[in-house]
């Protein structure tokens, strides 16, 4: 006796290329509360790319309008998060590639989508490539232990590389990247933002791509950072109490089945 499999072929699901940067990649970003800082992004890139479409998920507590060419803004219940924006925002690509950017970036001479595309068409394998935030190129690698069934595993965030991206001067093969990145929007999908997650979450996403995502880091790929002033009512929901990191860390044990979390 001996088992019989059958397996059924996957359909594909093709991404029409286009002819330009316009057909290949679509630029999100999650705003809540900074309208100032979102027209100013939204100015920037319009500089550089007049056409392509720009996709803002905003939970904002009383929301003001967004308009111009190519701009989709969607409206959420207010305050849902980090998270939830970012997974709104996904499911409404119809490009192969998205740039994730923060509503308080400002795009730049050196600020080159291309560049990107660039890499990511020459290495099919790779899903996520970060750049730089006003020069600072943060990436980390995870180190995961699973332990044994009974306690749990052990995850900690290092900063580091895996080991230099063949071919490409100033890049790395890391578990995680900055705020500013270009991802393939199927692989990206395929792990998702936790929607639990509202306040302050980033790390959380590679963590759960951890085996799924191939991920690398270049540097010279630039987008500045705009300076602005503190938002009190903003502040308040950015940087959330005691009880909510306890609840963050609690989630991590039983999702993830951990014992131990550094980063």
């Amino acid at each position: 006796m001996f088992p019989i499999m059958i397996r059924r072929p996957s359909v594909p699901v093709l991404y029409d290329p286009g002819k330009d940067i316009n057909s290949q990649v679509t630029i999100i970003t999650k705003t809540f509360l900074r309208y100032k800082e979102l027209n100013v992004l939204i100015q920037s890139i319009r500089k550089f790319y007049s056409k392509i479409k720009i996709i803002v998920a905003d939970d904002s507590l009383n929301p003001e309008p967004v308009s111009g060419n190519n701009i989709e803004h969607y409206i959420m219940p207010p305050a849902q998060g980090w998270f939830a924006g970012r997974n709104l925002a996904v499911s409404q690509l119809t490009t192969k590639y998205f740039l994730w950017v923060d509503d308080d970036f400002e795009f730049l001479n050196e600020t080159r989508i291309e560049s990107f595309v660039e890499i990511m068409e020459g290495l099919p394998e790779l899903d996520v490539l970060g750049g730089e935030v006003s020069g600072d190129q943060f990436y980390f690698v995870l180190e995961y232990d699973e332990g044994d069934e009974s306690d749990g595993g052990c995850l900690r965030r290092i900063r580091g590389f895996h080991q230099p991206l063949p071919g490409y001067d100033g890049c790395f093969l890391v578990d995680g990247v900055v705020n500013y990145f270009l991802a393939r929007t199927d692989a990206v999908r395929s792990v998702g933002f936790d929607p639990f997650l509202k306040r302050v979450a980033h790390t959380e996403f590679f963590i759960d791509g951890v085996g799924k995502l191939m991920v690398a880091s270049c540097k010279g790929l630039s987008v500045g950072h705009q300076k602005h002033q503190a938002q009190e009512t903003y502040d308040s929901y950015r940087n959330p109490g005691k009880p909510e990191e306890e609840q963050k860390l609690a989630h991590h044990f039983f999702k993830n089945y951990l014992n131990y979390i550094k980063y």
